[in-house]
Order: C-alpha cells, then structure tokens, then sequence
C-alpha cells in the first residue's frame, strides 16, 4: 500500500481513468451529502487563511481492469461517492462557465470551461469509453458520460445522478456569477491517495476497515462487496451480470437503496431461524456464508439463491407479483405495513413457487395473517412479540397439510402472541376510534369491497362522519342525540357505526341527518354497501350508531377471518406432553424449610407472568417454558439458583446480581444466572426473570 497526501484536481488531472467495479453500490449521494460538501467548498474558498480542505480518501489498485500501462485505468475501492460528486460539480462549473461573457469564463487560473473538462472531465486524445476520466457502473455509467459529453441523457437514466447535477446547476445559478469562492475551494480540495497492490494487498479487508466520510455504506452494499470482491474478474462479472444486476434492476433504484437492506434481513431469518439485529446484517450474513453448508454449495448456488428469494420479496412488498388474487391480497398486506411477516411469507411463496403450496393455500395463508394482524391491531395487542411469532412460524408447518397446520398454529398462539377470537375482536372493533387508525382507507376499503366482483375505489370517496366531527354541534344534533349529546358525541365520534364513505362530503357538511338521508346523492340513493341501510332511518342517535356498528362488525368477522377448527383438528395437531417423571418431591430442599416457603412464593410470581406459562420438575431443576425454558431453578439448601435464557449481555440489572455463565457449564439454559436467597429479593429478582420471559416471547421489537 503507497499513501500520499494530494490535492484533489492534481490528481484527478495525472490520473488517466477511474473506473468503479461492477461489485461497488450505485451513486447514491443525496441534498443532504451534497449540500454538505458544496458548503465546505464555499467556506473554504471563502477564506484566505484556508489553506486546504480534506475530504476523505481515494483507495484504488494500480493497473486496474485493463492491465496495459501505466496509463491503465485505477479500480477503485473507496472514494466513488466523492469522486462522482466533484465530477458532476466540476460539469456543471464548466456548462455555467461557458454561458458567461468571455473576459468572465476563467475567474481563476486553470478554471476555463475547456480546462475544466479536458484536465477533469475527459481524457481528449482518448476514443470510446477510454474518453472519460470517470466511469462508473451500470445505469450511473450512462448517465455520467452523457453530462460530460453534453449528450441527451438514456431512457433508464440514473436519478441520483440527474438529480445531483441538477442540484449543482441550481446552487451554481445563485452565486450571481460570483464563482471565485467556488473554484478557490474546489483548488483548495485535498485527498489521501492510497495505492494498493493487488499482489499484496487485502482489498476486502481494507475496504470494510475504511472511515469514509459521506453516505455510510449499507449493509447490502457490504455483501454485495463481500460475495463479488474477491472473485477473478471473468467470475465476479458474470455473477453480478447474471445474478446481482437483475436483482437491482427489479428492486429499481429508490427501492434498492430503501428496502434491499430489510429484504436482506428477511432473507437471513429464513435461511438461519435468527432475527439479525438492524446494524449487524452483514456480520451475520458473513457468518451464514461461511457456515459449512453454504461455503460447500459455494458462492454461485449463495448469490442465485439470494436472487431466488429477492423476487418473491419484490413480488409481495413491491406489487409486482403477476398473479391477481396474490397481487391483491400483498397489497390488502402491505397496507398494513407489516414487514416481521415477509421472513414467513418468503419461505411460503418459495415452497409455493415450487410446487409445495397451492395458489389457493398460498391465498388463503396471506389473508390468515393478514387478519391476524388488524385483529390483533384492532385489540390493541402489543405488535412487538409478531417478530419472533412469523421468524419461528414455520417449525410448527406440516407440509403435508400446510393450510391445516398454518390454521392450527395461529389458533393456539398464546396470550399476547393470540389471534383474538370472534367475541374480542367485535367487541373492541364496535368500540375503537377507527378514523385515526394509521391506515383508515384499508379497513374501509376492506368492508366496502367485501364479497364485491365489481370493487369500488375507495381512494375517489372520502369518509364521512355521519355525527358530524364539529366539537360545538348544531342545535339540531343536539336535539337529535337527546339529553346527553355531548357524551354520546365524545363516546361514537369516530367509532365504526358513525362511519361511511361519501363522494359528496362538502354537501353533506353537519346537516341534519335526515337532511344527509334525503338529499341528491344522500344515504337513500347511494349505490355503497356501507351506506346500506341509513336511507331507511328516521334518526342517528346512539342506539342506531351501536346497532349499525353490530351488522359492520359481524361482516367484519368474514372479512378478517379466524380459522374455523373442530376440536378434534386440533388434538391431532396439538403437541404431545412428555412427562418427566419427576416431582416436587424429587426436590427434598423444596419440601421444608425457607427454601420451601421462597420456592412456593417464587413460582407463583412466575406462573402470574403469563398464561402460556408452564412449569416442569426434571432431575436436576425446575423448568418454567414459554416456547422453551425461560428460567430453571436449581435448589440448594438455603437459596435457589436461576438460570435465565437470554445473552448475558441483554440482562439489564443494575445491582449487579447477574453472572455470565456462557462459557461455564452448569445445570439449566441460559447464559445468566442469578441467586435467590430471601423474600426480600424476590421483586428485583423477578424483574429479572420477565426480562428473560419477554426476550423469549419477542418482546424486543423487529
């Protein structure tokens, strides 16, 4: 590796070409990067007693892709965010530069329009792609070189690149042709050159450990590095043409840079059955490919793969699957925003797509999860244990029976992870304030849409408050809802019985109801199925707006359907209990003495917890499961001893009680163990425990 310090126009002018390697991330400065760097700029060479401004560093390999000469282009490793943007600073400074008088077109020396490109821009002598000083990969290639050589841009160009430049043009414009500052600063720019050897030199290992400045690479962007980097040239570029590429051309260019990283977190819990946390994707994906299996398969059979489940992915979040009853129920999905399901999804429509599951299962599977969720939003059910429900969903899949064992594993969900029956979910749907529910137009489209060949656009109309919202109603509202107006106003405002959908909201206004009823295009003539029903209605009071809430609510109940299973469905899926054999009494330092009375008070605390909550007497412990033991006690003559099942590093205990046992074999599951001695102890203690119950149950969020 050769470091030298440079002055950035210096060494783009002696460096014959940059090329960006097929493996690197797209162009993908925003306002926010550009803005910061055209302020820096400007600042700098607004200041004399500036020497110099750093910008970061360029990393690149000497006798780059061509391997010709001296004058062979440099691969670069890091630095092509940076490089790109100067560039497309450096075109428009030349473009705004030729519109001036002539005396104006060098505000400083070197700085002319025919300078600027043919020192920074262009290789003059050169032909073909040989012409540019920079060339980039893909999409951004086109669009680049098109700026430069003053060409119409592609059809598929790059808006990153077009919106940047554009960006630049803007700024460039309001300087009032005043640009000394800027080109002082763009002089004043300073680089680290960093040479590398590819004989020598680790360029995966030096690209992960580099500080840049700028836009923080993503982590698909790092595997993306980390799968292609390292291939010979002829392998690395037949993968990304054949595998990479596609993918990005299906995402598309702001799905890419805003959903490739999720997808690629959904993609590690199918293949690993672990959750990565946000930032630390590419570490686990780095571990998942070098795990025995994947790492035999080799790096082709991981990237196809990859592709393989980036469709599915597209075909759901994206809306482009083909099929129409999918498409539809994807959507009905997506509106709910729910992305813990895709990890589940993905492996569905993978075995759906290879023959397992039926298009019709798969259907049906879609709208069971679908329901699942708004029922479970409807009854105010915490949404943070769904992550663990859908990451684990499918150990409980019999695929010989998919639909059947799906339809059973939701129905015995437990507590807070529970699919609300019928009663619930209509009780709380009746009662909720639904206008403000965070996606309005999706339950209302559902209800209005339900059993319907002909659906309605639910987007053309607007809802409607049948009790008008006004917080001072008219008198004849007053009148209408009765001596306690003002609660049963504060009570149904935004309940389901109180709303519909209308395309004549301005004319409806707070009119009367009967005014609403009666007047062209009222409730009497409207053709909407939720308004069915309020043209025969003499009057809107609190017992019409309960009973119109029942009949929504009971159709709701086939809208967002729970499965339907006799019980002999379920015994035949239910698991079957393996009794240890042991008892309390197999425990002698449970059955007298303190250690007895802090036991009984102990499990009680636990078994309150929840009530999925289980407890199980083995050999050495006893075992209190959830899914799996969340915490085993070991008795001793005068404490217990708990094993909590969580990383000692997710225990929050402040007194300091808790020990890390990960690498100490001991009796019980579980990295953490902590000691009960006394009554005293036993809130903190358990404190301790839920910790462990919640880690379990999913309780960190996705």
């Amino acid at each position: 590796m050769k470091a030298t310090e440079a002055k950035l126009l210096d060494f783009l002018r002696k460096s014959p070409q940059f090329v960006i390697p097929i493996y690197q991330r797209t162009y993908s400065w925003t306002e926010k990067e550009c803005k910061q760097l055209w302020d820096d700029i400007l600042r700098t060479g607004s200041n004399d007693d500036i020497s110099a401004h750093f910008i970061g560093s360029i990393v690149y390999i000497e006798k780059g892709i061509y391997q010709v000469s001296s004058q062979s282009p440099l691969l670069v490793i890091d630095g092509q965010q940076r490089l790109t943007t100067v560039t497309l600073l450096i075109a428009a400074l030349s473009r705004a530069l030729d519109q001036l008088d002539e005396e104006k077109r060098e505000p400083l020396d070197g700085f002319s329009p025919r300078k600027l490109r043919n020192y920074y821009l262009l290789n003059p002598e050169e032909e073909g792609e040989r012409h540019y000083k920079l060339i980039l990969s893909q999409t951004d290639k086109d669009s680049l070189t098109s700026i430069v050589g003053s060409r119409e841009q592609p059809k598929e160009y790059s808006l990153r690149v077009m919106e940047n430049f554009k960006l630049f043009e803007s700024w460039i414009a309001g300087c009032k042709d005043d640009l000394m500052p800027l080109c002082k600063g763009l002089a004043k720019l300073v680089v680290v050159d960093i040479a590398l050897n590819r004989d020598q030199d680790n360029p995966q290992l030096i690209f992960e450990s580099m500080n840049s400045t700028g836009k923080e690479l993503s982590q698909a962007d790092l595997i993306r590095n980390y799968i292609l980097m390292g291939l010979e040239p002829q392998l690395q570029t037949r993968l990304y043409e054949q595998f990479w590429r596609p993918m990005e051309v299906d995402f598309g260019q702001e799905a890419y840079s805003d959903q490739f990283d999720g997808f690629m977190r959904h993609y590690l819990t199918v293949k690993t059955g672990e959750i990565p946390r946000i930032g630390e994707v590419y570490e686990a994906f780095k571990v998942h490919a070098s795990s025995t299996k994947t790492a035999y398969a080799g790096v082709e059979a991981l990237v196809a793969d990859i592709q393989t489940f980036s469709r599915y992915f597209c075909a759901m979040a994206l809306g482009k699957e083909k099929d129409p009853n999918l498409k539809l129920a994807f959507n009905d999905l997506r509106e709910l925003r729910v992305d813990v399901a895709y990890p589940f999804l993905l492996e569905l429509y993978y075995d759906y797509a290879t023959g397992i599951l039926s298009r019709e299962d798969f259907v049906a599977a879609v709208r069971l999860i679908e329901s699942y969720v708004f029922r479970r939003a409807i009854c105010s059910i915490p949404t943070n244990s769904m992550n663990k429900t859908f990451a684990t969903f499918s150990r409980y899949l019999k695929k010989d029976h998919y639909l059947k064992s799906i339809q059973v594993h939701f129905f015995q969900l437990p507590s807070y992870r529970r699919f609300p029956n019928d009663e619930e979910f209509q009780r709380e749907l009746k009662i909720r304030d639904i206008y403000n529910f965070r996606s309005r137009s999706y339950w209302i489209r559902r209800l209005e849409n339900y059993g319907r060949k002909e659906r309605v656009q639910v987007d053309e109309y607007t809802i409607e408050h049948i009790m008008p919202q006004n917080e001072n109603l008219p008198t004849a509202w007053e009148t209408e809802l009765g001596i306690e107006w003002k609660r049963i106003h504060e009570t149904w405002l935004h309940t389901l019985g109180n709303l519909t959908l209308t395309g004549y909201n301005s004319e409806y206004s707070d009119r009367a109801f009967t005014e609403k009823r009666d007047i062209p295009g009222g409730f009497k003539e409207s053709p909407l199925k939720l308004n069915k029903g309020l043209g025969q209605l003499d009057r809107w009071n609190e017992e019409t707006i309960k009973e119109r809430a029942s009949r929504l609510a009971e159709i709701a109940l086939n809208v967002w359907a729970m499965p339907k299973l006799t019980t002999d469905t379920l015994e035949a899926y239910r698991p079957k209990a393996t009794a240890s054999g042991y008892t309390i009494e197999d425990h002698p330092y449970l059955l007298t003495g303190t250690v007895h009375e802090l036991f009984e008070a102990f499990r009680k605390e636990v078994l309150a917890l929840d009530p999925c909550v289980t407890e199980e007497y083995l050999k050495l412990y006893v075992a209190y499961k959830a899914e799996t033991n969340f915490v085993d006690v070991v008795p001793q003559a005068k404490r217990l001893i708990l094993s909590l099942n969580l990383p000692f590093s997710d225990i929050n205990d402040p007194r300091g009680l808790c020990k890390d046992v990960s690498d100490v074999g001991c009796w019980g599951n579980g990295d953490v163990k902590v000691g009960l001695g006394s009554l005293n102890e036993l809130p903190y203690v358990i404190g301790l425990v839920r910790q462990s119950f919640e880690h379990q149950m999913g309780n960190g969020g996705y």
